[in-house]
C-alpha cells in the first residue's frame, strides 16, 4: 500500500472519502494495525465535532479549506449515523490491533522455546463407590436421591405397627435428626423425645398427624422431619415418637434405642 493509504485515516474517520476510496481504505485497515490504532485515537475527536452543528462549523471556518471538502464534512457530521458509524469502526480497529499483538505472540513461538505456563497443582480425587450390582429396594427410604446425612437406625414398634428410619449426625452444635415415620394413624399430636444417657430428656420437636395418617391406606406418603438437639451424639440413649393425648399424657409409638 502507498503511503497515502496511511494518511487516509481522519478522512475515513470523518466520512468524507467517496465510496471508492473508502472501501480501498477499508481493505487496507483489514491488514494495517497501526492506523487501526491511530483510527481508535480519534474516536473523542468524531464524538465531538458530531455534537456541533454546521452552521457553528461554517462559521469558525476561516481559513482557505477547499470548499468541497468543507462541504463533505458538514454533511459527514450531520448525518445521525455517526455514532453507529464508530462503534463498527471501534470493532475493526480493535480487531486489527488484537490481530498484531498475536501475531506477535506467534512470531515468538516460531522464533524460540514457547513460554512456559503455569500447571495446576494435581488436586486429590474423592473416591467414589462402585456400583452396586444387588438389585435396589424399593422400600429403602434412601432410593430416588434423598440420601440422608448420618447413621442409619431402623424401627418398627410391635405394639404400635408404627415404622421409623432415623439418622443422626454428629454436629458441631449437638446432634441433627431426620427421620421418616410409616405406618402412623391419625388423627393425634406427636411429638419427638431425645433421652440422654444421665437419664434426662429433650423434646426437639412436635406435630399433628391428620386423620389419614402418613404411610397408611388412606394416605401411602410418609412423615419425614428433621430436629436437632444440643445433646452430643455419643450421650444419647435413644429417640422416642410419642403420641401425646389431649390431657398431655404421652405414650410410646416407636423407639430408636440401638444407638
Amino acid at each position: 500500500m502507498s503511503r497515502t493509504d496511511h494518511m487516509d485515516v481522519a478522512a475515513y474517520a470523518l466520512g468524507v472519502l467517496d465510496a471508492q476510496d473508502a472501501e480501498r481504505f477499508e481493505e487496507h485497515l483489514a491488514t494495517c494495525w497501526a492506523c487501526a490504532a491511530e483510527l481508535e485515537t480519534m474516536v473523542p475527536v468524531v464524538g465531538m465535532l458530531s455534537g456541533i452543528d454546521g452552521e457553528s462549523m461554517a462559521a469558525l471556518e476561516q481559513t482557505h479549506t477547499d470548499p468541497a471538502l468543507l462541504d463533505r464534512t458538514l454533511g459527514a457530521v450531520r448525518r445521525d449515523r455517526r455514532r453507529t458509524r464508530v462503534r463498527q469502526l471501534l470493532a475493526t480497529a480493535a480487531a486489527v490491533v488484537v490481530f498484531g499483538g498475536l501475531s506477535g505472540v506467534a512470531a515468538g513461538f516460531l522464533g524460540g522455546d514457547p513460554p512456559a505456563t503455569p500447571q495446576a497443582e494435581p488436586t486429590q480425587s474423592v473416591p467414589t463407590a462402585a456400583p452396586s450390582s444387588a438389585p435396589a429396594d424399593p422400600n429403602d427410604p434412601n432410593i430416588g436421591g434423598n440420601e440422608q446425612e448420618g447413621d442409619q437406625h431402623n424401627a418398627t414398634d410391635p405394639g404400635t405397627g408404627v415404622k421409623t428410619t432415623m439418622w443422626l449426625a454428629k454436629k458441631e452444635y449437638g446432634t441433627q435428626i431426620s427421620l421418616q415415620l410409616n405406618r402412623l394413624p391419625g388423627p393425634r399430636t406427636c411429638r419427638l423425645l431425645v433421652v440422654r444417657k444421665n437419664a434426662t430428656s429433650e423434646v426437639v420437636g412436635t406435630w399433628s398427624v391428620p386423620g389419614s395418617g402418613y404411610g397408611t391406606n388412606q394416605n401411602p406418603l410418609g412423615l419425614e422431619l428433621t430436629a436437632s438437639t444440643s445433646a452430643p451424639l455419643g450421650d444419647i440413649a435413644k429417640v422416642q415418637v410419642q403420641s401425646v393425648d389431649v390431657n398431655g399424657v404421652a405414650s410410646p409409638l416407636v423407639t430408636v434405642a440401638d444407638l
